[in-house]
């Protein structure tokens, strides 16, 4: 019965977005504009479905509750797989033990091509691989490129760092077999959302401070960069926006409940006192997000440090559109001005 109803609710949340303008500024209510800023209808329209459901925030009573959340979520705004795209079970051997990942590639790609090594969002508490197939299918598909995603181990069994630990193995692991992948050692960048934008630009900084192979590029979407201040655009979206302020209580308690520690810059890279030499950076924050000031301080402490960075605000947007990309165009057309951010990033260097 819970399928059905998830069939049945995942239908009738396309034919609510399949309605006239009109008929969609109805139920959404009137423009919510904040900040200087509008929101999108389509997103305002996802806000208010999520309220008349009661999935108004991601924390949960308990993790595995705000899991089975995530992933409910991803089935209903998941229609259908990405076409074109050849998936391939992946795990990554680490000395904790064999971590799951897919590798993505289109099925028209034969040769070899730079690879983006990417970390899921959730809080390090919640995300999965399931509940960012389809972001991953995307991104290799219309970028044209192999994508290998990573599941690295959760908060709060697995506190900090046991994330970043991980995702530096799943890093070291792809420039060791760069061309068992399907790429060189020369073409793999790293790149994440959220928790996992923050994942990928500390396994950036890591492997700018050791003897690993430098990342090429990094994909930064609305990325954690600061686990130790509460900047203006958590106070001002901080309630009914998707991600809460409570939510990121939540997350960063389970991740590292020790406030203390909280500005060690393997967690908090916008802490780092030296960010020289990192490699290039494409930086998205929503403008709707209680994340953005933190991603666009830490854009500009890159611009600052002399790493080629653009930060681009999608200023109508809330955070996670990401996941919604098949709910609604807008949504779409963001991901696509990001696809097409990778791509130019990765084509300065060639396989």
């Amino acid at each position: 019965m819970s399928k059905v109803r998830e069939l049945v609710e995942a239908a009738a949340l396309r034919g609510i977005f399949a309605l006239p303008r009109p008929a969609r500024r109805l139920i959404a209510g009137r423009p919510v504009r904040l900040d200087g800023q509008e929101l999108a209808l389509d997103a305002q329209l996802l806000l208010k479905l999520q309220k008349l459901s009661g999935q108004e925030k991601l924390s949960a009573p308990t993790p595995e509750l705000a899991r089975e959340g995530m992933r409910r979520s991803t089935r209903l705004a998941t229609a259908a797989p990405v076409s074109g795209v050849v998936v391939a079970d992946r795990p990554i051997p680490t000395e904790n033990g064999a971590l799951p990942a897919r590798l993505y590639r289109p099925r028209e790609l034969t040769g070899t091509s730079p690879l983006l090594v990417f970390f899921h969002g959730g809080g390090w508490v919640i995300g999965d691989l399931d509940s960012y197939d389809d972001v991953c299918r995307f991104l290799a598909k219309h970028a044209g490129i192999r994508v290998l995603s990573v599941g690295y181990r959760l908060a709060p069994e697995f506190p900090f760092p046991a994330a970043l630990d991980d995702s530096i193995a799943a890093y070291r692991y792809a420039v060791d077999n760069a061309a068992e992948l399907g790429t060189s050692r020369d073409s793999i960048a790293v790149g994440g959302d959220s928790a996992g934008g923050n994942l990928a630009t500390s396994v950036a900084l890591h492997a700018a401070r050791s003897e690993l192979a430098d990342p090429v590029f990094q994909l930064l979407i609305y990325p954690a960069a600061d686990g130790t201040t509460r900047r203006r655009s958590r106070e001002l979206f901080g309630t009914g926006f998707l991600l809460t302020d409570a939510d990121m209580t939540w997350f960063i308690d389970h991740y590292q409940p020790d406030e203390e520690l909280r500005a060690d810059p393997r967690l908090s890279v916008l802490l780092a006192e030296d960010l020289s030499g990192l490699p290039p950076a494409y930086v998205a924050t929503a403008g709707f997000d209680p994340l953005r000031d933190e991603g666009e301080a830490y854009a500009q402490r890159l611009a600052d440090s002399g790493v080629p960075v653009i930060s681009r605000r999608f200023e109508d947007l809330i955070h996670g559109f990401a996941n919604a990309r098949q709910v609604a165009p807008r949504f779409q057309e963001a991901m696509f001005e990001i696809v097409g951010a990778l791509r130019a990033g990765l084509s300065l260097r060639k396989v």
